[in-house]
């Protein structure tokens, strides 16, 4: 089982990293079409420790998450590095 790493930048510059295990198996178009429903929330929902967390997604800069997908949506530019 793959383990994810995420961690969300929120508007204020404060962060918070979460551990979970990769939860849309390994098919790519589900993959896919989970990263695509949850770009287009306007709230993420994680169960955290036995509770609900909801974060509204109009308090979040952005949000990194590692190892990326293996399939990832139309429009995701691939290959990406930092140098600033």
């Amino acid at each position: 089982m793959v383990e994810v790493t995420g961690t969300i930048f929120f508007m204020d510059g404060t962060k918070v990293s979460l551990k979970w295990p990769r939860q849309a198996g390994n098919d790519p178009s589900t993959i896919a079409t989970n990263i695509k429903n949850a770009l287009e929330a306007d709230k993420l929902m994680l169960e955290v420790s036995d509770h609900l967390m909801v974060i509204p997604m109009r308090n979040v800069k952005y949000f990194q998450i590692t190892p990326p997908p293996e399939k990832l949506p139309k429009g995701v530019l691939k290959g990406a590095h930092i140098v600033s």
